[in-house]
């Protein structure tokens, strides 16, 4: 369908014109002036590619395959509903209240609990509660980086954590990632590199489980590996974790964190388990390190909400919440299935990976086609994904896009990557 010029079309070209770019310095100082006043970091900040989708995405004729969203239409819905009620009835004043700057005492003892079904055997004292990881991100980053620092993350990497380590100034360097991950040899060389160049690494990020955007897993031969390395260079690793509870065949894979307790700063979230609206994370760290987070917490929120905090406990409390993980599995499984077997149908021409879990495909596009230039005309045809550039410190990425099978149903995921694969042939032809 041929939509351009029309209102929708000019919705759409916008958000796509965030998301790849936006003004030049001497535009962007003419439009704004306070210009000048901004710190140098500020300069750097640019749009998330994925946030720039969010309006267009969100276009019930739109196919999205861009946001990584959970399915929350399946959670217990009127459950969840009647134990609020009743949280707020019974507890309102605290419920409302000002809290703890390292978080709820009880939801810090329940986390204890997640975290133990992945191997971790940890302390409540050791919890910080954050506003989501990507809080933790900000903290962990601002408590180690100085401007020039160097992290080491995956080739590509998570783009929140790459749009934290821009603000703060960070020089990033992608190490080579395969089907089992990180490649240890691949680190060891550019800490070696580093090294040599006098440069400071400050700490490896990681995505050990169902990677965003790759899908890959980190094996558990390199976990030890790459832990084992992280140590003898003085690396902190940043093990950040979402996903390590929705795998698809099973236990649950053991964390880095338990390998190196004192050299691992260990992230997760109840976003992808639970609820993103509710915004509660954690960090897992040595003791030094906790209480320069709770510092730095206390100092950017004063503290997080007590209100998310109490809403997540009370669901770990009155929900069988292993049961409702359970059930993610079997209901992200067949989404997975379903965008595989559409683009061994649709597209063959490409290549992917077939995740063990997690809510990801990435894709290799047909050799000409770039995923960020066609992206306009996608979501033309009302289909929409993340180009592979947005998980690029640098230009890399225009051969790779990502897909998102979460949050559709089969019958949409499978209709999605028909329109994808319609308008990749036509940048093939052109």
């Amino acid at each position: 369908m041929n939509t351009a010029g029309s209102p929708q079309s000019t919705t759409m070209n916008a958000a796509h014109a965030a998301a790849i770019g936006g003004a030049g310095v001497g535009a962007a100082a003419a439009a704004d002036p306070l210009f000048d006043t901004y710190a140098e970091r500020a300069h750097g900040l640019k749009a998330s590619e994925i946030r720039a989708l969010f309006a267009v995405a969100s276009m019930p004729e739109v196919v999205s395959l861009a946001g990584g969203m959970p399915f929350i239409s399946g959670l217990p819905l009127d459950q969840i509903a009647d134990s609020l009620q009743r949280l707020i009835r019974e507890q309102g004043a605290t419920f409302l209240q000002y809290g703890n700057g390292q978080g709820l005492p009880r939801l810090r003892e329940q986390i204890v609990d997640v975290v133990a079904l992945e191997g971790i055997e940890t302390r409540p004292e050791n919890v910080v509660i954050t506003t989501g990881s990507q809080q933790a991100l900000d903290l962990v980053t601002e408590l180690t980086i100085n401007p020039g620092d160097v992290i080491l993350t995956e080739s590509p990497s998570y783009v929140g954590a790459l749009g934290v380590f821009r603000s703060y100034q960070a020089d990033v360097r992608h190490v080579e990632m395969d089907a089992d991950g990180m490649v240890p040899a691949a680190l060891e060389a550019a800490l070696a590199d580093a090294q040599a160049a006098g440069d400071v690494v400050k700490f490896a990020y990681i995505v050990p489980n169902y990677h965003n955007p790759g899908g890959v897993t980190l094996s558990l031969s390199r976990r030890r590996e790459i832990v084992d390395i992280c140590r003898r260079y003085r690396v902190l690793i940043v093990e950040d974790n979402p996903y390590g509870l929705l795998g698809f065949d099973g236990e649950p894979l053991p964390a880095m964190q338990p390998l190196n307790p004192a050299g691992v700063v260990y992230l997760g979230s109840f976003s992808k388990t639970f609820a993103p609206g509710f915004r509660v994370g954690w960090v897992i760290a040595p003791d030094g390190f906790r209480d320069k987070l709770v510092l730095a917490s206390e100092s950017a929120i004063l503290c997080p909400s007590n209100a998310s905090q109490m809403a997540i406990s009370t669901y770990l409390e009155t929900c069988d919440w292993r049961a409702q993980i359970a059930s993610y599995r079997d209901l992200y499984r067949q989404r997975r299935d379903a965008v595989i077997s559409a683009l061994e149908e649709y597209l063959p021409e490409a290549e992917w990976n077939v995740p063990g879990g997690g809510f990801y495909v990435w894709v290799k596009l047909p050799p000409g086609v770039d995923s960020r230039d066609m992206l306009p005309r996608a979501v033309e045809s009302q289909v929409a994904y993340v180009p592979g550039t947005a998980f690029y410190y640098d230009d890399r990425g225009t051969d790779h896009l990502r897909l998102s099978y979460c949050y559709p149903t089969p019958e949409r995921i499978r209709e999605g990557v028909r329109r994808l694969a319609g308008v990749v042939r036509r940048e093939m032809s052109a």
